[in-house]
């Protein structure tokens, strides 16, 4: 008795071998070609990412946690939260976070509160109105050591333009601008730079209102005061809250005009040996100098880390409060 093969040959075979693929098999294979594609055009971001972000935080953490002074890999030493309780004994530490606290609370309403009034103004029908933004939005293009120079020129205590002006009214005038009220002088430039990108964004926020809504509150016999603050403001409370939290988390972390503008920037000795005037001597100058002044890398480092964690702090109270104050047009239309 002769057995019957197992597996058909010849044409038969050949047919079953040149048979289509399924609807299935072939939404299948697509699907693993697309996501092949995906991962091979995101592979250099990730590895950017990976190599830029990802392994200099993780290093830098690790470093904090140790007594890492730049030359010291052989005898490197595990100091546990050393670092961190001593942010808490260390009296320049303590200052400059008050200092940077006081600035924050100092700069961030004042430059949300201009920029939002400038913006408001230039979104109306006036003339010249593209003449008056470019000017308003020039100041953010200027290169920062420029504007340092530009602010130490004008402020000056001998030759300063804004002695020189108070002195056709109150001659003699000498004030200096730069030590006795350093943290006002930052204020007014640092807002006087970074005025320009806020109006851009609340602009762009004030174009997007609709005007139907406006012309409504008209015909119902309000006031343009009343339309502003039942209308513009409630539709403009996600811009600003947007704009507050960039501006905390920019402004916790200021850094390098505070540097240029100290009396040793642009001298032989630099900022390292003499730090800024004590009224602007914030939180990240501070670490600045720990890590490249006395080249103590891992308290720097634990006191940068200080800062990110109290910077998401004040971010998360931010987010906790929005619901309270910020209005969403999709909760409007519930």
């Amino acid at each position: 008795m002769t057995s019957l093969p197992t597996h058909p040959s010849g044409p038969a075979a050949r047919a079953i071998q040149t048979r289509p693929k399924s609807l299935r098999q072939r939404l299948a294979s697509r699907r693993a070609q697309k996501t092949l594609s995906f991962y091979l055009f995101i592979t250099p971001w990730l590895l950017g990412l990976i190599g830029l972000v990802v392994i200099p935080l993780a290093g830098g953490l690790f470093i904090s946690f140790t007594n890492y002074d730049g030359l010291n890999l052989g005898n490197l030493k595990f100091v546990g939260i050393r670092n961190y309780t001593r942010i808490f004994t260390d009296a320049d530490a303590l200052y400059s976070l008050g200092r940077v606290l006081l600035w924050t609370a100092l700069n961030t309403p004042l430059w949300l509160g201009l920029s939002f009034v400038l913006a408001f103004l230039l979104n109306q029908p006036i003339r010249g109105r593209g003449f008056f933004r470019t000017m308003y939005y020039l100041p953010s293009v200027i290169p920062l050591v420029a504007v340092a120079w530009i602010g130490r020129i004008m402020l000056h205590s001998s030759f300063g333009l804004v002695n020189q002006t108070l002195s056709l009214i109150w001659p003699g005038t000498a004030i200096n601008w730069l030590t006795e009220y350093a943290l006002y002088s930052l204020t007014a430039i640092a807002v006087w730079t970074g005025i320009g990108s806020g109006i851009v964004i609340f602009l762009a926020g004030l174009q997007g209102i609709p005007t139907e809504l406006e012309e409504a509150a008209v015909i119902d016999g309000a006031s343009k005061f009343q339309s502003f603050r039942h209308i513009t403001i409630p539709l403009m409370t996600p811009i600003i809250f947007y704009q507050l939290v960039l501006s905390v988390v920019s402004a916790m972390q200021y850094f390098a005009l505070p540097m240029l503008l100290a009396p040793s920037a642009g001298g032989n000795a630099g900022a390292l040996a003499t730090p800024p005037t004590k009224a602007v001597y914030l939180f990240m100058i501070h670490a600045f100098r720990q890590a490249f002044g006395f080249q103590r890398y891992g308290y720097a480092t634990a006191l940068t880390w200080f800062l990110v964690v109290l910077i998401m702090v004040f971010t998360a109270i931010l987010f906790w409060s929005a619901p309270k104050w910020v209005h969403y047009e999709t909760d409007m239309k519930r």
